[in-house]
């Protein structure tokens, strides 16, 4: 199941590119977030400015002894403000697939995902980042302090 899923990532983000190469565009890593633990994500945005509507995903994993768990984060995103500088807001979902000794079991699950953040990312491109609280939930779970840093390149 998990390979499905790895391969329809990779499809999404050759398409993207293809598809929005003249997009204002950005690769980054990030810490938490809506990516729960690490990920890597692609974020374009809609049209050809640095701001307004756009969208992200992602991919994520973790793997130790007793756990292993693959997170693939989306998001529709909106950059607000004058560049550099900018307030992100955006709303989504990530998978979240896993197994581990502490659960007795595989999981498979859907987390909405919010993005309430400061995104720094140059006119000309370069070196970007952001920090951000993302608030978590799923049936019955809500972590409205859960956050995360970013770091990347954007085009």
């Amino acid at each position: 199941m998990m390979s499905r899923f790895i391969k329809f990532f990779i499809l999404s983000i050759l398409f993207a590119n293809s598809s929005f190469s003249q997009r204002a565009q950005a690769f980054y890593a990030e810490l938490g977030g809506t990516g729960l633990i690490f990920s890597v994500k692609y974020d374009t945005r809609f049209k050809s400015e640095k701001k307004g509507i756009g969208a992200q995903l992602g991919l994520g994993y973790f793997g130790s002894d007793d756990v292993n768990i693959l997170t693939i984060p989306a998001q529709i995103n909106w950059l607000l403000g004058k560049g550099p500088n900018y307030f992100e807001v955006g709303a989504g979902a990530t998978y979240l697939s896993g197994d581990g000794d502490f659960l007795n079991d595989e999981f498979d699950q859907l987390i909405g995902t919010l993005t309430f953040g400061y995104r720094r990312q140059p006119l000309d491109g370069g070196f970007t980042w952001k920090i951000s609280l993302t608030p978590l939930f799923a049936e019955g779970v809500f972590w409205p302090y859960f956050g995360g840093v970013g770091v990347g390149y954007s085009f």
